[in-house]
This record gives C-alpha cells, structure tokens and sequence, in this order.
C-alpha cells in the first residue's frame, strides 16, 4: 500500500534562512526592469538616477532589518522609588510597508506596561516600534513582536498595545475605502487578566482627543 508523502511544515519566516542579499546594482537593475515593465524608459532623462534614489529609499524604509529591537531594550533602570504603576508611551508615529503589496501603512502606536523591577527609558520604546515597523509586515504581526520584545527584555507584570493604522492598499487600490483604520491590541499579564486594566490603558490613550 502506498503511504502518502507528509506535507512539509511551514517554515516560520523569522526562523527561514535569509536569502542571499543582492548588491546595489543588483537592486538598481531590478528597479529599471520594473520602469521598463511599468512602460516607460528607465533611460529618458527623469529616469537615469531613479533606480539609485529608489535603492537609497529602500535603505531608509526597511532599515528595521539592520536593527536588533532586544538590544535598545537592555539598558534598564532599577531606581524606581515608590513608583509601582502603569508607564504610557501614547501616539508614537510610525510608518510600515504591507508584505502583501509592498504599499505602506502608517499610523500610531500606543505602549503601556508595569513595571516588574525596572524601568527603560521611554525613548527606547518608540525606537523597538520603529525597528519592526521598518520591514515588510503585517500589523498583527507588528502589534504582536512589539510584545514579545518588551515582555522578553523586561519581563513586566503586564503589557498593553494598541495600534491604529491606515492601509493604502485599501485606500490606493482595492476597496478604495478612504479614512478607513485599523486597530489591533495585545495584552499580557495583568491587561490580559484584569478587563479593568485594559479600560484604564484605553482611556489614557484616548484622554484629550475629540475625536
């Protein structure tokens, strides 16, 4: 009897070895194609130096792959004095590129925790947002490896994200749905266990605005 073939699992695309990187006039050539395949004449004037600035941007727009998010976080303070409560981080701006059409999406994050034993500074916590928000990616997967850095590192008694975001690949194209957000959370330890928690982060998010 024939025993069917098993279907091989689905390699996670954080552990998946990277392939090789192409080198910069790899990546121009590449570019070119696209204008040509676009239909236009990468060699007319107002084209020539596309397919450099274009490679340049690309540096910028997905330098989170050269940052190590854990990293920004190791730097702790312990001197907490008596302070044993929540620390918001509200609005931190952000833009991202969807993996799926490679358009962007940009919006806020909003990051609470509380703290276990210490603290770090606030700064670092836009830039671990930034980090994972300059690769291609998904939102929910954004919101998600946010946590999952902040919990690691710091191991606090609770986490709280929520980001809004806009998604050009509904506005641009698509359903053409203009105005349109989305928003997603993720809670840990106390926000997860206490819906009183997660009222309270919302509502600090939301104190102030009129909308």
């Amino acid at each position: 009897m024939d025993v069917p073939l098993k279907k091989p699992a689905p390699q996670d695309a954080e552990s998946a070895e990277p392939a090789r990187r192409p080198d910069r006039a790899e990546a121009e050539a590449a570019v070119r194609t696209l204008i040509a395949w676009a239909g236009d004449n990468p060699d007319r004037e107002g084209l020539r130096d596309t397919p450099k600035r274009v490679t340049a941007v690309f540096e910028d727009f997905y330098s989170g792959y050269r940052d190590d998010p854990t990293g920004l976080l190791r730097r702790t303070f312990e001197d907490l004095g008596s302070y044993d409560d929540i620390v918001v981080v509200r609005d931190i701006p952000f833009y991202s590129h969807c993996e799926h059409h490679m358009v962007p999406f940009v919006g806020k994050a909003h990051v609470a925790y509380y703290p276990g034993e210490s603290v770090v500074g606030l700064s670092k916590l836009a830039r671990v947002v930034d980090a994972y928000a300059r690769r291609l990616q998904t939102q929910e997967r954004l919101t998600g490896q946010i946590v999952a850095t902040i919990d690691a590192t710091l191991k606090p008694r609770g986490i709280a994200v929520m980001i809004e975001a806009e998604h050009q690949c509904m506005t641009l194209r698509g359903a053409h749905k203009h105005g349109a957000s989305t928003v997603t959370t993720q809670f840990t330890g106390v926000f997860r266990d206490d819906p009183a928690e997660q009222q309270r982060f919302i509502s600090l998010v939301r104190s102030g605005r009129s909308d």
